[in-house]
């Protein structure tokens, strides 16, 4: 018996069908992605890209969003704002660049108002403001000085000193001749030590005295007989000055003397019994005996005398020896 092959024609019918379904199916797969894609329409226009900082934005006339977002023209830019002042931190910073402030013209306190001059009568105009001259620049009636105070203890004291040492010397008047020169309880001497006359008599104060008679006691005699023994003893002191109201050096302006307050004098020569005066000068280089007696005189001069100046001092000084007691802080003796 001979058996039957399949049915071709039906399988190949349901293939055909099958085929057909799956086409069909693409086919409206595909339609359907058509329509959809028909109907999705992209914007007329994407968004734009941001502008760099430093370049300027790009636009397009016939877009709409040029339209509504246009950049400003250049003009409209605001320019940069500057920065607050860095000494006022909290300063806000300011809308609109401002404006520089000119310098204060008010002037301190301590300076003069400018302007046109006040009114007679007004505060400040009747004394103007003077300068003070430095004192080295003043004159003695500028200075306003005064004279010092003695204590009677002290001068009582002082006077018994000369007694004791023998020196010839009175009391005389209180001397005011203004601008701080004069002496509270001058004195008047006319024998530096017994034997021994100051001429021409001397006023000054007593503690200037008694500094003159210790230095001729224990240097100046001493000193005498040891560099000149043929020529004799002391008899007399030239002194040149004593008291005088003036400055010093007799200049126009700068400190008072000590001539002018009786703590001062000035010796010019020594005379002897025999032989010729020592006149008191330049001696640096005089290897003779007269000179080193001069030379020791005048060193020893501050042993006593808070102030020594000799001929080597300078030109003011080149005749005498100048001598005096001013008081200084810490006992400060200046000695050339």
């Amino acid at each position: 018996m001979q058996r039957k092959p399949p049915s071709c024609v039906v399988f190949s019918h349901g293939y055909e069908e099958s085929d057909a379904l799956r086409k069909l199916s693409t086919l409206a797969i595909l339609f359907a992605a058509s329509a959809f894609l028909a109907g999705a329409r992209l914007p007329p226009q994407g968004p734009m890209p941001e502008p760099r900082p430093d370049a300027g934005q790009a636009t397009n006339p016939t877009s709409p969003s040029s339209e509504k977002a246009e950049p400003p023209a250049p003009e409209e830019v605001p320019a940069p704002q500057p920065k607050p002042d860095l000494k006022d931190p909290e300063a806000p910073v300011p809308s609109q660049p401002p404006v520089p402030q000119a310098a204060p013209s008010k002037p301190g306190p301590t300076e003069p108002m400018q302007g046109p001059p006040r009114p007679p009568g007004s505060p400040e105009s009747s004394q103007p403001p003077t300068e003070e001259k430095p004192p080295g620049e003043q004159t003695l009636e500028e200075q306003h000085l005064t004279i010092e105070p003695e204590s009677d203890a002290e001068h009582a004291e002082c006077t018994a000193a000369l007694q004791s040492l023998g020196v010839a010397f009175k009391d005389t008047p209180r001397i005011d001749d203004g601008n701080g020169c004069g002496i509270d309880k001058p004195i008047i001497v006319s024998e530096a030590l017994p034997g021994i006359r100051l001429k021409p008599e001397a006023t000054m104060r007593c503690p200037a005295a008694l500094a003159l008679a210790r230095w001729m006691k224990d240097s100046v005699i001493p000193a005498a007989s040891a560099a000149l023994p043929e020529q004799g003893r002391i008899t007399t002191v030239n002194q040149a000055t004593s008291y005088m109201c003036r400055l010093r050096n007799g200049a126009g302006t700068g400190k008072i003397s000590e001539h002018a307050r009786g703590n001062a004098i000035d010796i010019a020569s020594f005379h002897f019994e025999k032989g010729e005066d020592v006149a008191v000068r330049s001696r640096r280089e005089d290897s003779t005996l007269t000179g080193a007696f001069q030379r020791t005189v005048s060193a020893a001069g501050c042993l006593y005398f808070t102030t020594v100046l000799d001929p080597e001092s300078d030109a003011a000084h080149e005749t005498h020896f100048h001598l005096d007691v001013i008081e200084r802080k810490g006992g400060y003796r200046y000695c050339h």
